[in-house]
């Protein structure tokens, strides 16, 4: 026991012992194990005894039965340790272990009890009860399993006992400690790893427990496991993975490997057998392995393009069921047995002529299933196009453009791509591009000929058609549509325009006007073809239009000159021969060619003996001797004739003189321009008279026939217009009133309406258009007696008479003459009646009434003005005008007043004119006469 334990335990005793004291007892507490004689207490002080007291009272310690092992110093008044004290076998694991004794006094009997508490002190190491400890644990004994150890004793108690145990190797097992109820430790052993007995039969291992005192004990104990034989070693392959390769046309039956595997045990325990448990291709029915030996074969078709590679799982498996589990990995080998596929991408469906060279016009994508070299392909197409075929990426071709693309002369293109693998052998396989050309407008119409030359004949009917020209372009659809213009010109002066003119979409030339050779021969212009496109192009070309000839003109005798004013002889004396030449008639034809060709015929001839006409040339030849009986004046008609179809022909007089002397010649000649203007002179007069006689019964046809249907048209309008139109007569101006209060102021025209056919029956009276000049009824007709009213009535059956030849004016009713008066010095009603109105007069009273007629129109109501029923409904407005003055109606005995009551006699009776003296009657001039004809007529 070291010092300083020793000072703490005396410490820890002088505690107790004061506070026993205080209580009336005393406790010590010393440790075993002290030697003999070691102090343990001063009693006598902690007691408050005197050392006397002691020693009078005999003081003594009581144990009872109980060993002594604490003895009382008297002298002194200590506690000293009289045998060694042994906590272990005093107490033995009891706790507090204690000496209990009393102390006892006499005279007076006093005690006092005394504990003494033993201290344990670690002076015992932990002890196991055996030698060693022996286990049998199997190798298939799972971790977690216990084995219960045997316990180590330590007789100490308290921190001095054991603490804890330790187990040594721990690789296989872990010691598990438990302290239980009565302060024992239960010490388990847990396997950790399970035992193979295959690695070691038997483990070894030491157990130590150790306790807590200072210095630290500890004891140990060997124990010795024994593994027992189990299968449990599971078959291990000799490789986690294989790796083998096959062609993808392989056979079946194929050995792709061989998986081998080993156990540990022995007997049925190593007897390994192998399984295909998974197959990453998706199928388990292309490999099969030998569950004996390990051979893995290939039973099935594979296919690089499918699966590139399997991954095989197999297992090795023991009888016990233990097994091992490893990978085959077999890559398929690409063989070239796949075709390229052509994908078209992106394709244009027309491609236009004027793209540029390098235009891509359609992506090919090419797929080749195969890998490698079996997987690389190259496209090319067929040659002599303007394409070539470029490559971008992998698998993706680009046809472009490779050269200037035109419609016409390749509208369509059908493009063999091929394309083929590098495999051995190679494949390849092929798609056929179309490809349309669109048309733009790069070319300009081009005429079938240069140059355009055609001819017509003159004379030709306007609008005639004379030709076509014609262009073509290359082009397509309206860039190809083409038309004709005319280009401007002029010809001689005159615009081409003016004769002739191009159809613009047929080409067809047309003659404008009818041609003359004689004023143009030919002439040239140029017509332009221009296309449809945008922008438009054109070209042109040269026409020349050549006149032909046409025989549409006689011949002209340009000699002998024909003139009226004098008589042209040719001389030929008597003395000429056979053959003499008279004379040459000369004439031209301004047609040309045949039409031109003149023949010379002699048509007439006072002696057709005597003379000859040469045919070609036109030479007057005599054809005898000229004899004394020829006649001096000698006429030839010589006539001249073309050669065209058909022939015109002019003739000629040719007078010839056979004399020997001009004055003979001279006096035979007189009387030729005499007669011959006699002649001309009477013929004209002839043909003016006949024309003037001609136009003048034309005329008169015309005239006629122009009075008929005027007077025709006259009369169907009267009886069409069914009692419309009003009859405007004239009379004299400055008529004189009835009722005698001279005449009147001013000039007043009336208006009467009459029925288309009043004429041959009646008339009929209309009211004015003012109530205040003729009283109206109800009825609207006019008030009149009743005597009048039925004379009226009886009127209109019967004919109309005509007017009485013996009736008579007053002086205050004759009318006179325009701006005339009664004078005195004519006798009343001897006076002539006055003379008709002329046209303009005429035509006066006509506008007059016009203008009455729209003035009545704008100022009155509208209505029928009164009228019977029977006109009312076509006399309107528009045809009364407004009479507001009395009526003097010519050929008739009534007047109409402005007093609707009292009607008026123009004329006195007739006994009442009897007996008034008759004026005598002017004498009538032949002037009269024939007025007073015209009037009766009219």
């Amino acid at each position: 026991m070291s010092d300083r334990t020793m000072a703490r335990q005396v410490l820890l005793f002088i505690w107790f012992l004061s506070l026993s004291s205080s209580l009336g007892q005393v406790s010590y507490s010393i440790p075993e194990e002290m030697a003999k004689g070691s102090l343990v207490g001063n009693i006598a002080q902690d007691l408050g005894l005197d050392l006397k007291r002691l020693k009078s009272g005999k003081a003594r310690i009581y144990t009872g039965d109980s060993a002594e092992y604490i003895e009382l110093n008297k002298e002194r008044g200590v506690l000293l340790i009289k045998e060694r004290i042994d906590r272990e076998a005093l107490c033995r694991q009891t706790t507090p272990c204690a000496l209990h004794f009393q102390i006892t006094l006499e005279n007076p009997m006093e005690f006092y009890s005394v504990t003494v508490e033993i201290v344990d002190i670690n002076d015992n190491a932990p002890m196991f009860s055996v030698k060693e400890m022996k286990f049998d644990v199997s190798e298939s004994s799972l971790t977690g399993a216990k084995i219960v150890l045997e316990t180590a004793v330590d007789d100490d108690v308290g921190i001095n006992g054991v603490q804890s145990y330790s187990l040594h190797p721990a690789d296989h097992f872990v010691l598990k400690t438990q302290d239980m109820p009565d302060g024992t430790k239960n010490v388990e052993m847990i396997l950790q790893k399970p035992l193979d007995r295959e690695k070691q039969e038997r483990v070894s291992l030491v157990l130590t427990a150790v306790d807590g005192g200072d210095p630290q004990m500890s004891g140990t104990i060997p124990i010795i496991i024994t593994v027992e034989d189990a299968n449990d070693n599971a078959p291990v392959c000799f490789l986690s993975v294989y790796k083998t390769s096959v062609a993808e046309n392989s056979p079946k039956g194929t050995i792709l490997t061989t998986v081998s595997a080993s156990d540990a045990d022995q007997g049925l325990n190593g007897k390994i057998e192998y399984h295909i448990t998974r197959s990453s291709g998706g199928t388990t029915n292309i490999f099969e392995i030998d569950r004996h030996d390990g051979v893995l074969r290939l039973t099935g078709d594979i296919d690089y393009e499918k699966v590139k590679s399997y991954q095989i799982d197999i297992q090795a498996r023991d009888s016990g069921r233990h097994s091992d589990t490893c990978k085959v990995i077999v890559d398929v080998i690409d063989v070239n047995d796949n075709k390229p596929v052509i994908n078209a991408m992106s394709k244009a469906s027309a491609l236009s002529e004027d793209l540029k060279s390098g235009t891509v016009v359609t992506m090919l994508n090419v797929q080749d299933s195969d890998s490698g070299e079996n997987g690389k392909v190259q496209c090319f197409i067929n040659d002599n196009i303007p394409f070539k075929m470029t490559s971008t990426t992998n698998n993706f071709f680009s046809l472009v453009t490779d050269g200037d693309l035109d419609r016409e002369r390749e509208s369509e293109y059908n493009i063999s791509v091929t394309c083929a693998d590098e495999g051995v052998p190679s494949l390849s396989s092929s798609v056929t591009l179309s490809l349309q050309i669109s048309d733009v407008n790069d070319n300009a119409p081009v005429f079938d000929k240069s140059s355009y030359e055609a001819s017509v004949q003159e004379n030709n009917t306007p609008g005639l058609s004379i030709f076509t020209v014609r262009a073509r372009d290359a082009d397509f659809n309206q860039n190809a549509r083409v038309s004709y213009i005319l280009e401007d010109s002029s010809v001689n002066g005159v615009p081409v325009s003016s004769l002739v003119s191009v159809s613009a979409d047929s080409g067809v030339i047309h003659a404008v006007r009818s041609f003359d050779y004689e004023q143009i021969k030919d002439f040239q212009f140029r017509v332009k073809a221009q296309d449809g496109g945008s922008p438009p192009l054109s070209s042109n070309v040269s026409v020349k239009i050549i006149i032909q000839d046409q025989n549409d003109n006689a011949p002209q005798v340009l000699y002998p000159v024909q003139s009226g004013a004098s008589v042209v002889a040719e001389i030929v004396p008597r003395s000429a021969d056979v053959g003499y030449l008279v004379t040459k008639v000369v004439a031209v034809d301004v047609d040309s060619g045949q039409n031109a060709w003149l023949s010379y015929k002699l048509q007439k001839a006072t002696d057709r003996a005597l003379f000859e006409v040469g045919l070609q040339n036109g030479e007057i030849r005599t054809v005898r001797q000229v004899t004394d009986k020829d006649a001096v004046k000698q006429r030839l008609t010589v006539v001249v004739e073309d050669n065209g179809q058909p022939s015109r022909s002019a003739t000629v007089n040719v007078n010839v003189a056979v004399a020997d002397s001009f004055p003979e010649v001279l006096s035979e000649f007189t009387d030729f321009t005499h007669d011959k203007e006699y002649n001309d002179n009477l013929t004209f007069y002839l043909v003016l008279a006949l024309a003037v006689v001609s136009f003048l019964f034309i005329v008169s046809i015309i005239a006629i026939l122009s009075v008929k249907c005027y007077r025709w048209r006259r009369e169907r309008m009267y009886y069409k217009s069914g009692a419309n139109l009003p009859v405007i007569p004239y009379y004299p101006p400055l008529y004189a009133d009835v009722g005698g209060t001279g005449t009147l102021q001013h000039v007043y025209n009336y208006e009467v309406c009459r029925t288309t056919d009043s004429r041959k029956s009646d008339l009929k009276y209309v009211r004015p258009c003012s109530e205040s000049i003729i009283s109206l009824d109800t009825s609207g007709t006019q008030t009149l007696p009743h005597a009048q009213r039925e004379t009226l009535t009886n009127a209109d059956f019967d004919d109309q008479k005509p007017p009485s030849a013996d009736w008579r004016f007053t002086q205050n009713q004759r009318p006179g003459p325009s701006g005339a008066a009664a004078t005195p010095e004519v006798a009343v009603g001897t006076r002539p009646w006055p003379n008709p109105p002329t046209e303009a007069e005429q035509l006066q009273a006509l506008m007059a009434a016009a203008n009455e007629v729209s003035e009545a129109t704008n100022t009155l109501q509208p209505g029928t003005m009164g009228l019977s029923t029977r006109y009312s409904p076509q006399f309107t407005l528009q045809h009364v005008p407004d009479y507001r003055q009395n009526v003097y109606i010519p050929g008739s005995t009534a007047t109409l007043t402005s007093n609707p009551q009292q009607p008026q006699q123009a004329l006195p009776p007739p006994q009442a004119s009897a007996t008034q003296a008759e004026p005598p009657k002017a004498a009538q001039t032949p002037a009269s006469k024939k007025k007073s004809t015209k009037k009766e007529k009219k």
